[in-house]
Formats: C-alpha cells, sequence, structure tokens
C-alpha cells in the first residue's frame, strides 16, 4: 500500500507518493484544482492507479499551534477527501515546509517565478517524509 500526500493550496496541490514498503518519498506533480466533479474523477484515478491506502494532507498550523484560514481549509479539503474515497486521510503538520521548499529551490537556482508547481510538490515530498520517518520511529517503539 502507497501512501499518497498533498500540500495543499487554494488552486494547487503539491503531490508525493511513497513506495510500496513506505520507506521513500517521490514527487509526483501538482494538480490545479477545478470542480468538484474533475477533482472527484482526478482522485479516483490516481489512487486506483497507484493503490494508495493512506491520504497524508498538510495542516498549515501557525507557529503558536493554532489553526488559521488555511489550515480550516486545508481540513475542509481532508474531508472531502474522506468522504469521497473512504480511505484513512491524515492531518500532518508542515509548518515551514514552504519555506524549506524555497530553500531548495534556491539552492538549485529554480526562479521563483518559474517554480510554483515544483514548490508544491517539494513540499509535499517534505511533508510525506516527515511522516513516514514519525511513523518508522512509533513502529520501533521511540
Amino acid at each position: 500500500m502507497r501512501i499518497l500526500a498533498i500540500d495543499y493550496g487554494e488552486k494547487w496541490l503539491g503531490l508525493a507518493l511513497s513506495d510500496p514498503l513506505q520507506l521513500t518519498a517521490q514527487p509526483l506533480g501538482t494538480h490545479c484544482l477545478s470542480s468538484e466533479e474533475e477533482n472527484r474523477l482526478f482522485f479516483a484515478r490516481l489512487l486506483a492507479k497507484h493503490s494508495v491506502g493512506q491520504i497524508i494532507v498538510g495542516w498549515p498550523l501557525q507557529m503558536n499551534g493554532e489553526s488559521g484560514n488555511q489550515a480550516r481549509r486545508a481540513q475542509e479539503f481532508a474531508g472531502w477527501l474522506e468522504r469521497n474515497f473512504s480511505l484513512p486521510v491524515v492531518l500532518w503538520d508542515e509548518r515551514l515546509t514552504t519555506k524549506q521548499a524555497q530553500s531548495l529551490m534556491q539552492e538549485q537556482n529554480i526562479p521563483a517565478a518559474k517554480g510554483k508547481n515544483i514548490e508544491h510538490t517539494i513540499a509535499a515530498v517534505l511533508i510525506l517524509e516527515s511522516y513516514l520517518e514519525r511513523k518508522r520511529l512509533d513502529e520501533s517503539g521511540n
């Protein structure tokens, strides 16, 4: 079973996918949000094609841990996924992943104007890597 991670944005979603053993995270690209029906079809195909058994949605909490507008929208989106696809959906703290993604893009000399989609994808990979690492630690008893 693979895990899909989503960096939620108002217009674009960054996507990353684990390998079947849930050891690594690979970038999967971005998806531009459109109508509810088109989004439902997109995710139905994606989840079936990659044998996804769990979804992680980045939860952009504020630095003080409180939930702002963007975090509430991510929660609503996570609820939509759960209702439509009957898969476990986990909200995962994604504080600072956008800044980390921007730093990685700067290191690779990717201009910010050209890299918004890349930024979302990198953020999704970082979210998934963080989740997989925590999962490994929990399973090892640490």
